[in-house]
């Protein structure tokens, strides 16, 4: 896998992930700095003109370095429940395609301190280069479950009394929601939300209050303000 830019190599080398040749463009002093952090830890390192970067660089957004690592490790459900009980927040995704809004999801959840997320094998983007950078180095430390149904983990979470949430603009206030506890917050597809089969087996729809004129948001924006939701109300006790 390629991964490229500062901030996403920076985390790759303190995650420890194996990189096995990191390229940087020479005269450029942070990137010379990771190159020389990342050989520490056994990784064969290459100056580069910024011409030759540019080629390897897919989206030419590299930043002065470029890294080839091991491909991304998903997790299991297994490591993603592995915290204490009425205190997970699990982030399900229905389909969800971009590898941009991926990333920032990530983020988001990195950020906010959410257990994991879950994302299906099937019609839906995989963690990816993109992923990765959009993300900040956030990949690096989120648990991250790739499974052939997601339907299914809705069902094995509500038998462990997780309550589950579709985010949907046909929901309730997400604010007066009973977000108490262990929950799943389901979030769909760009485009079309979440499926109906998904929408019937969650506990209920939630929705974010708007005021503009637009009826939607975008995933990765419903997703942060989702997950701080849950935080905002796990602070005031409610």
């Amino acid at each position: 896998m390629i991964v490229q830019g500062k901030n996403a190599v920076k985390e790759l080398i303190k995650a420890g992930r194996t990189i096995d040749k990191i390229c940087v463009q020479k005269g450029d002093k942070a990137a010379e700095s990771l190159a020389m952090q990342a050989k520490e830890k056994g990784a064969k390192a290459v100056f580069c003109s910024r011409e030759n970067l540019d080629k390897l660089s897919p989206g030419g957004k590299h930043q002065g370095v470029v890294a080839y690592t091991t491909d991304f490790s998903y997790s299991d459900m297994e490591e993603i429940l592995s915290g204490k009980e009425g205190t997970r927040l699990v982030v399900i995704l229905d389909g969800v395609e971009d590898p941009h809004n991926l990333g920032s999801i990530i983020r988001s959840a990195e950020c906010l301190g959410a257990a994991g997320i879950v994302i299906g094998k099937h019609r839906a983007v995989a963690v990816n280069d993109t992923v990765i950078k959009t993300s900040c180095g956030a990949a690096e430390y989120v648990k991250v479950a790739r499974v052939t149904n997601v339907n299914d983990v809705i069902r094995d979470l509500k038998e462990m009394f997780f309550k589950v949430y579709a985010m949907d603009m046909d929901g309730k206030d997400i604010t007066t929601a009973d977000l108490s506890g262990d929950v799943a917050l389901v979030l769909g597809a760009e485009g079309s939300g979440v499926s109906a089969l998904t929408k019937k087996l969650s506990d209920g729809s939630v929705s974010i209050p708007m005021t503009g004129e637009i009826a939607s948001m975008n995933v990765s924006v419903a997703a942060g303000i989702g997950i701080y939701e849950y935080n905002r109300q796990r602070s005031m006790g409610k």
